[in-house]
């Protein structure tokens, strides 16, 4: 790093802390006590803090991680700052965990950009520095800063996991993709994702001395056509059925393949994946969820998948390739139709901004879901050319883990798309400035609006005297 991109980086990161921390003030003044999950989430980490580690609260669906830190950082500062009472494991002192967690994901953005793209010298420190603090203001995962849930967290260690891995240290990548698992049990498919890097990385050297051999330069090591998707295919199951390259992957991705037999056996002696009430966290195969990330992604990335550069290309693409496009309209209208689930939460809970969505949306008409898709169809497509960039083998590797961590999941909850968001802007193109920049204002737009709404527009239900927010 240059001196000036430090100085640039220091004081960016130093100004949003403050705004953080200035933002953290006017909330916790507005709402002292717990809100929604926090009602479970702070009682169960003052437990920890009085030393009763055998209390569990059965309504809490996540292991002990996020309590567990916090009693690990709140314990030692009140010892030496001399802290007694009721300050010690408070609401805001809980929450403030969370904002150190922010500056951290600030951090590790950065690193991630600067690793990834490094090869790229056109990209000036200006830009890494802008897009770090565009991520670490992404709407979705900023709002939680400011509350105790396990959010930030667990993108701070599935982030680190992750460049640990890109640096090539497996052991501490698996280790901290453990932490990351104590927050959310679904992170455990990142630390696949990061076993998938590494094989990912061996396929696509494989696969170029296998185009070597036949010489054979119509055949791209990125993306092409259905043919070569096809050979490309074939390669992969040969190369994986070979026990010469088994041992090698299996050699360099052990840490991470102890790291998912402990959560298989886990899993086996929980008897699942959820821990305490599960009656609303039942798994399915919830298709449409993808077709939900896809405009969730579409929407917050508008200004590099929503450009008039890319409806023509996206145009052309279905006037050239009609039978493929069709197949693919065909299956999404059967996914839709047979595997759309509403979670009663969807229904039952005015609070988030998913309730309104799919009121406003998806109930207006039966029909509604159906003609979204060609919307669907084109998010699918805008996204995918956006990752060409990396190898087609990579490509794959994403999209298993983006399936395993989203169609599972039975409730429609835009928290659970931060981290493949966050992985999939780390891994695009940069975009030129300007539409960083356009980026920019539309974070701190959304993020205005969703605080003002959080701040200023309470309610109340009938039958309940408490004060009711919006949020995500």
């Amino acid at each position: 790093m240059e001196r000036s991109e430090a100085y640039g980086f220091s004081g960016a990161m130093s100004g949003a802390f403050l705004l953080s921390c200035l933002l953290f003030a006017a909330i916790s003044r507005r709402q002292r006590g717990p809100y929604m999950d926090e009602v479970f989430h702070v009682p169960q980490a003052q437990a920890y803090c009085h030393g009763r580690f055998l209390q569990w609260d059965p309504m809490i669906t996540t292991l002990p991680g996020l309590y567990l830190v916090s009693v690990g950082v709140v314990k030692p500062a009140a010892w030496l700052l001399g802290w007694t009472g009721s300050v010690v494991c408070s609401v805001g002192m809980l929450r403030f965990i969370n904002l150190l967690f922010s500056a951290g994901n600030f951090y590790l953005l950065y690193l991630l950009l600067f690793k990834i793209h490094q090869k790229n010298k056109a990209v000036s420190g200006f830009q890494r520095i802008l897009s770090a603090l565009i991520l670490a203001m992404f709407p979705t995962l900023y709002f939680f800063t400011f509350l105790y849930y396990t959010d930030p967290g667990s993108v701070f260690f599935t982030l680190f996991a992750y460049l640990m891995c890109l640096y090539g240290n497996h052991k501490t990548s698996a280790l901290l993709g453990f932490c990351g698992f104590m927050f959310r049990q679904t992170n455990i498919v990142w630390t696949v994702f990061c076993a998938g890097n590494v094989v990912a990385e061996k396929l696509n050297e494989a696969w170029k001395t296998e185009l070597q051999k036949k010489k054979d330069e119509k055949i791209s090591s990125k993306k092409g056509s259905f043919s070569d998707l096809t050979r490309i295919l074939q390669f992969l199951i040969k190369y994986l059925i070979s026990p010469k390259n088994l041992v090698t992957l299996t050699a360099l991705t052990w840490p991470y393949i102890t790291l998912v037999t402990v959560f298989f056996g886990f899993v086996f002696i929980n008897g699942g994946i959820v821990v305490g009430d599960r009656s609303s966290h039942e798994a399915c195969l919830h298709f449409p969820q993808l077709f939900y990330f896809l405009s969730f992604t579409v929407f917050f990335s508008f200004p590099h998948l929503l450009t008039p550069s890319k409806i023509r290309k996206f145009l052309q693409s279905l006037r050239k390739h009609p039978v493929q496009y069709s197949l693919i309209t065909i299956i999404s209208l059967f996914l839709i139709w047979k595997f759309t689930y509403v979670h009663k939460y969807l229904l039952a809970d005015n609070r988030h901004y998913t309730f309104y969505v799919w009121r406003k949306v998806f109930q207006r008409h039966e029909l509604v879901k159906y003609v979204l898709v060609p919307f669907y169809i084109f998010a699918g497509w805008t996204f995918t050319d956006t990752l060409k960039s990396k190898s087609i083998f990579w490509i794959l590797m994403y999209f298993v883990c983006l399936l395993a961590v989203t169609v599972p999941q039975k409730l429609l909850e835009f928290r659970y798309f931060i981290l493949p968001f966050l992985i999939y802007r780390l891994n695009i193109p940069f975009p030129s400035m300007y539409r960083q920049l356009l980026e920019l204002a539309f974070y701190i737009v959304v993020n205005a609006v969703s605080f003002y709404l959080f701040l200023s527009r309470t309610f109340r239900w009938e039958n309940s005297d408490e004060i009711q927010r919006f949020m995500w």
